[in-house]
């Protein structure tokens, strides 16, 4: 049994060191900012429900899941940004160390967001034994939340904590015995939790989900550095699951794509489980909508400091699976999911010849600001919005504001100023494939429009289960059991499914194998936190692409940050380092 005890609070002691002087405390949501009433059950659950958004925060959880995998790449934009000490380089490269901050913090927030459950769970259990139902509801919603955040925990660095009362020594459970524990603490709550609180709550359908999820990633966590050994009674699981959530009726597949992703998506009947923030949340999750896209698009007009970051791209290779799938055919003619086309350029203003910045000043649209819609899915080439004079206020027009090809004015590039911006396929860390340019975009989450600012108190939810990924977790575990004609009916059914563009609905498959599965989840399901978890389970997470050549099977799971060792190393073999480091 690969057990090992160690006091939780020396693991946030150890994340209080590590990240030194940050804000920690100052952005660590409480009841007010998630919107909760004053009194003691929801004050109890909506720290820990609250504290997700910092957890899948950019810089956190959510960059640790992208960088390393093949869907994005951050190289240090032009010499000038998003260096940070090189941990974007080394997490893409696989070249990490113990003291890489990016994974230090991904850890810190996951096992703060595991302590506030815990901190619940204290809670409410005196208040459910004492018959109060309400306590009794939310306490089986906290034994969830701590199983998927250990499932998180378990993904990234390979073991578990377990832990019932702060006045008790935790235990650090790996392979096996984690499985084991987070299955038994999902199974110990999914007859009885609610059936009907939304997705931006843990319900019985999302604990299905969770358990499928499970069930899928069994060989890689009951042994990560192997070779994995998908057996028959984990995928029949998988779809044991699956079917309980598409048989219950509760949920369907979404027309537009994009709608899972706008301002009203917490009423989309796909979600399943997701961070309900609707105004709520002071530190919230734009920063999804935000990072990857230009530091010179400003995609709400009425908010002149809400822009993007010109943070992740996708590399090269990702896109080259949209071109293997769809050949001479565009991928945003042909799929639904790849683009949709929001920045309606009149047919006049589309022929850029002999222009630039530098004399196109009767070249724009006009606009009113709350009525501009940035293009979103991936973005390529030369983008429209609005531009800012030199003053840094936007250029106006009759009733708007002018609407023009982007200018590019950030970073050292040698057309900033006098060209346009224009993402290109090519990105990597040389000299000119890290200018601000560079890269296909991802614009996957819409800007609320309910926000008072562009980005703070969003309504947009953040999506972490939906019916896609269902039918795909049910077609995989069927393609692993042998049944092809089933896999493909799923997988084509989640494809015929988004038909409010019906000209970009995409088409039926005809096959499907392993290879096909792997980049049809990456087709869905891109940029939400899947896809390294995917290569590892597929077997191509050693394979080289855009500046990644490293082979190292150890790799597969992060080490354990240096400084959460460090505080363990007075209790003797409490806290060991990963293997490979």
């Amino acid at each position: 049994m690969m057990r090992n005890r160690i006091l939780i609070y020396v693991l946030g002691f150890a994340s209080i060191l590590y990240t030194g002087c940050t804000d920690l405390q100052e952005v660590r949501l409480d009841e007010a900012e998630f919107g909760a009433e004053a009194e003691v059950v929801s004050g109890a659950i909506a720290p820990a429900y609250g504290y997700v958004s910092w957890v899948w925060r950019h810089t956190n959880y959510y960059g640790l899941q992208l960088i390393p995998s093949d869907e994005a790449i951050l190289p240090y934009r032009g010499g000038q940004d998003w260096f940070d000490g090189g941990k974007y380089i080394a997490t893409h490269q696989h070249s990490f160390t113990p003291t890489n901050d990016l994974i230090g913090d991904g850890w810190n927030e996951v096992t703060t967001n595991i302590s506030r459950t815990l901190s619940a769970l204290e809670v409410l259990r005196p208040l459910a034994e004492q018959g109060d139902s309400e306590a009794l509801s939310a306490l089986h919603e906290m034994i969830a939340l701590r199983a998927y955040l250990n499932m998180l925990m378990l993904d990234s660095w390979g073991l578990v904590l377990r832990k019932e009362s702060s006045s008790e020594l935790s235990e650090v459970l790996r392979g096996s015995d984690a499985m084991d524990y987070i299955q038994s603490e999902l199974l110990s709550v999914v007859d009885v939790i609610n059936t009907d609180r939304g997705p931006g709550r843990l319900t019985q359908a999302a604990v299905w989900g969770l358990l499928a999820r499970l069930h899928l990633n069994a060989a890689v966590y009951r042994d990560p550095y192997g070779t994995p050994n998908f057996t028959q009674e984990d995928m029949n699981a998988v779809i044991q699951y699956t079917d309980n959530i598409i048989n219950s009726g509760s949920f369907s597949l979404s027309p537009e794509y994009f709608d899972l992703f706008n301002d009203d998506n917490n009423s989309n009947p796909e979600l399943i489980f997701a961070l309900d923030q609707r105004g709520q949340l002071r530190r919230e999750h734009s920063r999804w909508a935000y990072w990857s896209i230009s530091g010179d698009m400003f995609p709400r007009p009425e908010f002149p400091s809400a822009d993007g970051t010109d943070g992740p791209a996708f590399p090269p290779d990702f896109f080259q699976h949209w071109v293997d799938a769809y050949g001479d055919v565009d991928p945003a003619e042909a799929d639904a999911r790849f683009f949709q086309r929001n920045t309606i350029v009149p047919e006049e203003l589309q022929d850029l010849t002999g222009l630039s910045p530098l004399n196109d000043e009767d070249h724009f649209y006009c606009m009113v600001p709350e009525e501009f819609e940035m293009d979103r899915g991936v973005l390529r080439g030369i983008k429209w919005g609005p531009r800012k004079g030199d003053d840094g206020a936007f250029i106006t027009c009759d009733g708007g504001v002018r609407i023009y090809p982007l200018q590019l004015r950030t970073g050292n590039s040698p057309a900033r100023d006098v060209g346009y911006i224009d993402h290109t396929l090519e990105i990597d860390f040389s000299t000119e494939g890290s200018y601000h340019n560079t890269g296909y975009r991802c614009a996957k989450y819409q800007f609320s429009r309910t926000s008072p600012n562009g980005t703070n108190f969003s309504s947009v939810d953040l999506v972490l289960m939906r019916l896609a990924e269902i039918y795909l977790m049910r077609a995989e575990a069927k393609l692993r059991n042998g049944d092809t004609a089933g896999a493909l009916a799923d997988v084509n059914t989640v494809r015929a499914s988004r038909t409010a563009r019906p000209e970009q609905t995409p088409p039926p498959l005809a096959s499907i194998d392993l290879e096909i599965m792997l980049r049809e989840r990456g087709f869905e399901l891109y940029w939400e936190g899947f896809r390294r978890t995917d290569q590892i389970r597929f077997g191509t997470y050693e394979d080289s692409w855009t500046e990644k050549t490293s082979s190292d099977v150890n790799k597969r799971l992060f080490p354990i940050p240096q400084s959460a060792v460090d505080a363990a190393s007075g209790i003797d073999g409490f806290l060991e380092q990963n293997q490979g480091y």
